[in-house]
């Protein structure tokens, strides 16, 4: 009898990939702070949430040449960008530290959360097999 892991494991798997994306985009938030012009974004967890349950992780544009390359794109509204809480400081970025800083380590918490629980379901079913109780 084989296991399935979307019953095994719920949602949980989905949740990690989707903070693993989400720690990308706030780093980068972070990293281009003082870059002007840049525009801060956000994943909107929900929508991402759904597309992997769906397993759409994104799309890619299909090639018409052994030359061309390829172009992997984000799939349509997972990534956005976010609506500033400061005003612009004339320079056109919108990245607000303090807020991309508490955005990250609410999401790093919450991931490890998601580690944590995938650690016990993973126990769990080691213990099944063992036969243990």
């Amino acid at each position: 009898m084989a296991i399935s892991f979307d019953k095994a494991f719920g949602v949980h798997q989905y949740t990690l990939s989707v903070r693993a994306k989400r720690a990308e985009v706030l780093s980068s938030n972070i990293a281009n702070a003082d870059t002007p012009g840049f525009k801060a974004r956000d994943i909107n967890f929900a929508d991402a949430m759904a597309q992997a349950q769906q397993h759409q992780q994104g799309f890619s544009l299909a090639t018409t040449s052994e030359r061309h390359f390829a172009l992997n794109m984000d799939a349509p509204g997972t990534t956005q960008y976010r609506n500033p809480l400061q005003p612009d400081t004339g320079d056109g970025n919108t990245v607000d530290l303090q807020q991309e800083r508490s955005e990250f380590l609410r999401n790093s918490l919450e991931y490890q959360t998601s580690v944590e629980f995938m650690n016990g379901k993973i126990s769990g079913l080691l213990k099944a097999l063992k036969g243990e109780q």
